[in-house]
């Protein structure tokens, strides 16, 4: 039920416990600004456990990003929906030392593909705060556009549209 998708550099897999603690370290650090951190413990392991909840309740979720030459975890896609979320929104992760090398684009890119082309999503938006530049920037790169009168889970959030 959940998909193993491959990329040029990348394997989008199913998360494991294995991916928990440095998943943790990153929402409880100062990273995870932009994705209303720091979290407490228990709340980044709510978030893990979301992230795989999603495939069997929604038919769809999050995967990790899995280097094909190291088997490094290098962060996380996903695809988010229900009640948190007013629509199909798809989101990324790139841990700190893995960042800036186009990770985040080829994994976006592809679980966006794969949200339209084999889940039949209509429509796939990017929440991002003002001040999240780099993934402004990459939600750019993906062709997404900023959608003003869009429904948003907070005032403050920026909705980019994908183009299917």
């Amino acid at each position: 039920m959940i998909p193993t998708l491959e990329t040029e550099r990348l394997l989008l897999r199913q998360q494991t416990m294995a991916d928990w603690p440095a998943y943790a370290g990153l929402m409880m650090s100062d990273h995870a600004v932009h994705m209303e951190g720091p979290h407490t413990l228990a709340d980044a392991w709510g978030l893990f456990c979301h992230d795989l909840a999603q495939w069997p309740l929604m038919g769809h979720g999050a995967l990790m990003l899995e280097s094909r030459d190291t088997g490094a975890c290098l962060g996380q896609v996903g695809i988010n929906h229900g009640p948190l979320f007013p629509e199909h929104e798809l989101g990324w992760l790139v841990y700190p030392e893995a960042q800036g090398r186009g990770y985040a684009f080829e994994a976006a890119r592809a679980l966006r593909d794969w949200g339209f082309e084999v889940r039949g999503l209509k429509t796939l938006v990017s929440h991002i705060a003002p001040e999240n530049f780099r993934s402004r920037r990459l939600a750019e790169r993906l062709g997404a556009e900023i959608e003003t009168d869009a429904e948003r889970p907070g005032p403050e959030v920026l909705v980019y549209r994908h183009k299917r």
